[in-house]
């Protein structure tokens, strides 16, 4: 029997989030597995002042699927994922959208830079 592709996806995301290391590097791994998995845009955006700013990304933007990142009940950023999806990924997004809470608070300040990928 094998595993749904949103199981095997939640466990590379698990394994990621569990390694640690760098909040950056985290994110931008996490966001390249939901791509690959999920086929679809995926986009972390950060709340600075208020106002969310776009941070690392996969895919061809595209109207997306908002799902909050809270850490200890305060709004941190965003995760983004391409529109209309099934409940089994947005399940799946609620999931990852609280694993990566921690990584999500740093002040991504990009001085009106572009993000670099």
């Amino acid at each position: 029997m094998s595993s749904s592709p949103n199981v095997e996806a939640l466990a590379e995301v698990e394994r990621v989030v569990e390694r640690g290391g760098d909040a950056d590097d985290v994110l931008r791994e996490v966001v390249a597995i939901l791509h690959v998995r999920l086929g679809r845009f995926v986009r972390i955006s950060f709340v600075e002042e208020h106002a969310l700013v776009p941070g690392p990304a996969a895919g061809d933007e595209q109207p997306s699927e908002e799902f909050p990142i809270r850490f200890e009940g305060a709004y941190v950023a965003n995760l983004e994922i391409g529109a209309q999806l099934p409940a089994d990924d947005r399940a799946l997004a609620e999931r990852v959208a609280s694993l990566v809470a921690p990584y999500a608070l740093v002040g991504w300040d990009t001085g009106g830079e572009a993000w670099e990928p």
